[in-house]
């Protein structure tokens, strides 16, 4: 009786081991393929990330600003009326004596943006000296005194250029640097930093019934000879030409923003010419409509202030006082949108103008001129 129990116990204890032995045979099946499948999603896991990384990075990498900058300056020139006989001109008023502005190459075959009252006039001449040092004749291709823009064109190939941002696109305290010849080239490509202070800003030119408008506002440090010179963003793109600053007070610079320039750009590079469509008038924004006259509510367009004589408007039973709402159905409330748009057609074309006259509208027809 005793042997058999025995027997029996045996029996038990080896179907237990051979159960427990099952289950762990059975666990470390389970276990490798667990490790498996995670090794297998870490590899797919892996490769997805390092690909959304990789695009991540590529969209969104920030640039060195310092680095983006020493780029730039090689597209900033000092531009002067008279040519400099390679003396020092390191004269307290050397801008006002040889014209000393500054210019940015806006193409490598030598296309230049400046400010009118640095390179000129129209058919015009001056001397554009580049990163270099080299000196070129310029050429004055096209300006405009309201502006105080101008385009020059040298004879010259491979030019560093400056890539164009968004100007509409620009931000209150936007980070921004300011570059330009200060007072001569003992100073040139001289580099200051600032933020976007103000947007759509009007000034009065001094001594003058002129007001300059849709101007950004900057408090980097601007000097006469940075007339022409570039306003940029923290990514090396041209976001404006600086142009005037507030003489009697500082940290108050203005630029022109660089939107207005794009379709005469675009005609230049693609063409090699530029032929100015013509509306013949002067407008102002409706922020400039208080200072002309404080009884006039106008909440939005273009007030005409002047008719040209030799202008495609005069007698064409538009008035000074009118206002300009529309051009072609696009809604205008800037004399620089308005601008922009002419510059991008060409003289012959035909644009439908909508007018505001105290409270009636009406709609003309106007073919656009030819700006000598």
């Amino acid at each position: 009786m005793y042997y058999e129990n025995k027997k029996d116990k045996n029996k038990d204890k080896i179907a237990i081991i051979a159960f427990l032995g099952l289950i762990i045979i059975l666990l470390c099946i389970v276990i490798i393929k667990l490790d498996y499948s995670e090794n297998s999603n870490t590899n797919i896991q892996t490769n997805y990330e390092a690909t959304k990384l990789s695009t991540n990075d590529e969209q969104n990498v920030e640039k060195d600003p310092q680095k983006t900058i020493q780029e730039v300056v090689k597209s900033v020139v000092g531009i002067s009326k008279l040519e400099q006989n390679g003396n020092s001109i390191f004269l307290t008023d050397s801008e006002q004596k040889l014209g000393l502005g500054s210019g940015v190459i806006l193409s490598e075959n030598g296309y230049i943006l400046t400010n009118q009252h640095v390179a000129g006039n129209k058919y015009g001449s001056c001397y554009v000296t580049l990163e270099n040092g080299t000196v070129h004749n310029g050429n004055v291709i096209w300006a405009d005194t309201n502006l105080d823009l101008a385009i020059v064109k040298i004879t010259a190939n491979k030019l560093d250029y400056i890539n164009l941002a968004d100007s509409d696109k620009i931000t209150l305290a936007d980070e921004v640097y300011a570059i330009g010849n200060p007072i001569g080239i003992e100073f040139q490509r001289t580099v200051t930093k600032g933020i976007i202070s103000g947007i759509d800003r009007t000034i009065k030119l001094a001594d003058t019934e002129s007001y300059m408008e849709d101007l950004i506002q900057t408090d980097a440090t601007i000097n006469e000879g940075n007339s022409g010179g570039a306003l940029i963003n923290k990514d090396g793109e041209l976001i404006g030409i600086n142009t005037v600053k507030i003489s009697d007070a500082e940290g108050i610079g203005f630029a022109v923003p660089i939107n207005i320039i794009k379709p005469i750009l675009e005609k230049l590079i693609t063409n090699n010419k530029f032929e100015e469509a013509y509306l013949g008038i002067y407008g102002y924004d409706k922020e400039v409509i208080p200072y002309l006259d404080s009884s006039l509510n106008i909440t939005s367009g273009v007030y005409i202030a002047t008719i040209l004589p030799d202008g495609p408007l005069f007698n064409k039973e538009i008035i000074i006082g009118d206002v300009i709402s529309k051009i072609d159905n696009i809604e205008i409330n800037k004399m620089n949108d308005l601008r922009e748009y002419i510059y991008s057609k060409s003289p012959g074309d035909t644009v439908k103008l909508k007018i505001k006259r105290g409270n009636q509208e009406f709609e003309k027809d106007i073919e656009l001129g030819y700006k000598v």
